[in-house]
């Protein structure tokens, strides 16, 4: 339980009404109840402070309510992600070895270091400070796990992956799996060795069921502070800037690289050995076939300037009418027919 006060304080927001209430938990603001305590940061959701049974409510800095009381900041989701913490702080885990772990002869685990059970550390894994190896994951030789790593379970990090400091790695994920490289002579498909490597760096959060496929030669790389949404592949050689965005069902094809910052919505697709600049934003289920500028904003299949898909989308939309139009005019322009002889 916290106070109204005590919240305010730890998230950095200004209480407006009792600061003396206790709060016991979170919950949405259509569902909150005495007790509970919501947030809204999309202004369409403000209706519900009229409604709302949550004992106080985080908003945008200026909202008002004579009906709740209010914790205000100027960037309430983030607020709300503070509280989220408070509220629920992340489980930590104690520097052990589990007996069923089978840790290399010359692998190095750091003292302050958690490996769950039946995870496998293979010859020449170094494994840093505070990190934790949960159940079932491999650990390939040569493989490298920065500080303050938490790597979730049955994930496999292949052979010289390097993974930087404070990475998240989800359950089922696959770094430093082969990439999809085959030369064809006289009609069989042959396969070329892939003997790169994958580099993770810092602050890197990885979604379940994600693969990250090594570089041919060289190395795939995913650039500080990116968050990587479930089931996306990478391919071989692909570069990833700092602080991208990349949503669920995201395939980039081998050799891409992408600026920082860019977001990639659901189920984008990327064709090999292009480029997007800094900024870059694709909307989701588009199709990318060439490089694209630093700051714009592209969507569609094949991806455009999203102001010119919007405009084509909704001529689209008017499709039938315009044919059945143009039908109309064709016939009248055409003339009677020589059957009307």
């Amino acid at each position: 339980m916290y106070s109204v006060r005590e919240v305010a304080e730890k998230i950095g927001a200004e209480i407006a009404g009792d600061e003396s209430i206790e709060l016991k938990g979170l919950a949405g603001v259509e569902e909150a109840g005495p007790g509970d305590l919501a947030f809204i940061a999309n202004k369409k959701y403000l209706c519900f402070l009229e409604t709302t049974r949550a004992s106080a409510v985080i908003a945008a800095s200026g909202t008002t309510s004579d009906k709740v009381t209010l914790l205000l900041h100027p960037d309430p989701y983030f607020a709300f992600m503070k509280a989220v913490m408070l509220f629920h702080p992340q489980k930590t885990y104690a520097p052990s070895l589990h007996p069923s772990a089978v840790i290399a002869d010359s692998a190095t685990v750091h003292e302050t270091a958690h490996v769950g059970p039946n995870v496998v550390i293979d010859e020449g894994v170094a494994v840093g400070k505070g990190s934790a190896v949960l159940a079932n994951t491999f650990l390939g030789e040569g493989t490298t796990v920065g500080d303050d790593c938490l790597i979730y379970p049955n994930v496999t990090l292949r052979e010289r992956s390097l993974v930087g400091d404070r990475v998240i790695i989800h359950s089922g994920t696959v770094v430093g799996s082969d990439g999809f490289g085959y030369a064809t002579s006289e009609g069989k498909h042959h396969k070329i060795l892939q003997v790169g490597r994958v580099v993770i760096e810092d602050d890197v959060e990885i979604g379940a069921n994600v693969t990250i496929d090594r570089a041919t030669l060289g190395e795939t790389r995913i650039g500080r502070g990116t968050k990587i949404d479930n089931l996306v592949q990478v391919a071989h050689n692909v570069r990833i800037g700092e602080g991208c965005i990349i949503v669920s069902q995201v395939g980039i094809s081998g050799s891409t690289k992408l600026g920082k910052y860019v977001v990639l919505g659901g189920q984008v697709g990327l064709v090999g050995h292009i480029e997007l600049g800094d900024g870059v934003q694709v909307g989701a289920q588009s199709g990318v076939a060439r490089g694209v500028e630093a700051g714009k904003t592209v969507f569609g299949s094949p991806a455009r300037d999203i102001s010119r898909t919007m405009k084509i989308e909704a001529c689209l939309r008017k499709l039938p009418e315009h044919i059945k139009l143009l039908r109309e005019l064709d016939k009248k322009l055409s003339g009677p027919s020589s059957d009307d002889d």
